[in-house]
């Protein structure tokens, strides 16, 4: 097989565009500024740097659900806050993909969904046949014009 081969200039402008994608994702997606597993309520807290913060059951996440306390407990958020690490359990979700409901594949929403657990897709399903049966979209609507 071929060997890949870049020029400087070609390698400054990929370095340019990765810091740029770097500087933009620190300025819009939400970052951590600590996180910590509470045994009591087996729920997993994350403060989020804006001051909010976002409450979860473990056993939503897939690869968490059935672990010892001590093992939930032991996991890293990784520099700088946009994932949280459990190296025992081989285990990495990212902040905005947990606010953004996304606890592990599409087959393991679709098993929290057959157990009744309430996830972002199922709201999200149940918004979008509410909104169908009133003829728009929400964004349609915001925007003006009807949605079939």
């Amino acid at each position: 097989m071929g060997k890949w081969e870049y020029t400087e200039e070609e390698l400054e402008r990929m370095h340019a565009e990765a810091v740029k994608r770097g500087e933009e994702r620190l300025r819009t997606e939400p970052r951590a500024k600590s996180a910590y597993y509470d045994p009591a309520t087996r729920r997993l807290v994350i403060e989020l740097l804006n001051g909010c913060a976002f409450i979860c059951p473990i056993d939503l996440l897939q690869g968490l659900r059935g672990a010892s306390a001590e093992d939930l407990a032991d996991f890293r958020l990784m520099p700088p806050g946009f994932d949280l690490h459990w190296k025992k359990l081989d285990a990495q979700f990212t902040v905005a993909g947990l606010l953004n409901g996304e606890f592990g594949t599409r087959a393991w929403m679709a098993e929290l969904e057959r157990h009744g657990w309430s996830t972002h897709a199922a709201t999200k399903r149940e918004a979008a046949k509410e909104s169908g049966k009133k003829g728009a979209s929400v964004a349609g609507a915001r925007r003006g014009r009807k949605v079939a």
